[in-house]
């Protein structure tokens, strides 16, 4: 049996899912995005999380998303890492939703906190969970801390990491919930041989790297991938001035981007790269790629603008 390892430093997009005008998975804009995603020196790929409407897709569709990723880096030459989201209110369906995915070809299981019943969820009924799922789970468990789509239950850095000394399949942490302190409580507790906390947005890509972040699934990457891998280059050479002016326009661009919601990330890739659709399934809000507010539009375009010039000339 290969030794446990976490998922490896870098940068990896939570893949949105495109979809058609009848709700149907668009396979085909699919492909481009990944092709996209995949040669801009992205680390690896999140599937299945919340950019990517896992609560909107069935089994058997988060299934063929998997291997039609896994298809499409073959005919790259390419093996990125994937982190497969696995989240369910039960120990039971986690683990049926972590035994497909490890079928499918998936590298980790990105796993939410249970929160139908937030009110039960005790301290001791989080991490009996957590200790039960990664017991009998086939891939290596990725925590995942979004206190907005879960309740607002928010794991603190004390259950994290007695959950990661104490299981040793729990290899990670996606730390949407932006808080610093947590992060480098982690990275100072946990060795990096053995754990990965990453930062969870954009927003805090730099200030997480400097806290110990061992990287970043940012919804922005899915729009300027590049741009996100330059400053993590930047930061790792220790130019850090630069690194932080570009921090700088991510983090407006992020805040932007926020308040558009999944759709509005769609339609940035629709407004500036031509495929796809900001289709959604409903009940979310669809944003029309033409009617993006010039506030948000101009915050989004000064990153976009150092993507596609690392796109062309491969610096800046």
């Amino acid at each position: 049996m290969l030794p446990i390892r976490p998922p490896p430093f870098g940068v990896y997009s939570p893949a949105v899912t495109f979809f058609n005008d009848d709700e149907t998975v668009d396979f085909e804009s699919s492909s481009r995005h990944i092709k996209r995603l995949l040669g801009s020196g992205l680390t690896g790929l999140v599937v299945h999380g919340s950019n990517g409407e896992a609560t909107h897709l069935s089994r058997a569709e988060r299934v063929q998303i998997i291997h039609h990723i896994r298809s499409i880096s073959k005919t790259l030459n390419l093996a990125p890492v994937l982190i497969t989201g696995c989240s369910a209110n039960s120990v039971r369906e986690t683990l049926e939703l972590i035994k497909e995915a490890h079928e499918a070809g998936a590298d980790y299981a990105l796993v939410l906190p249970p929160n139908y019943w937030a009110g039960a969820m005790s301290k001791s009924v989080l991490k009996s969970f957590y200790v039960e799922v990664a017991s009998s789970s086939s891939l290596p468990i990725v925590i995942y801390n979004f206190p907005g789509v879960t309740a607002n239950i928010d794991l603190d850095s004390d259950l994290i990491t007695e959950l990661a000394k104490s299981c040793p399949r729990i290899v990670g942490a996606k730390l949407t919930c932006g808080n610093l302190g947590k992060l480098q409580r982690l990275s100072a507790s946990l060795p990096a041989s053995k754990f990965s906390s990453f930062a969870g947005k954009a927003d805090f890509l730099l200030p997480g790297l400097v806290a110990g972040s061992n990287g970043v699934i940012s919804a922005l990457a899915n729009i300027v991938p590049r741009v996100h891998v330059q400053v993590t280059r930047l930061y790792q050479m220790g130019e850090l001035q630069k690194a932080q002016e570009i921090q700088a326009k991510l983090s407006v661009a992020d805040s932007a981007l926020l308040k558009m919601g999944i759709s509005g990330v769609k339609a940035g890739i629709v407004r500036w790269f031509s495929y796809g659709s900001s289709n959604v399934r409903r009940p979310l809000p669809r944003i029309d790629p033409l009617s993006i507010s010039a506030d948000v539009k101009d915050a989004l375009q000064a990153v976009i603008d150092l993507e596609l010039q690392l796109s062309n000339n491969g610096k800046l």
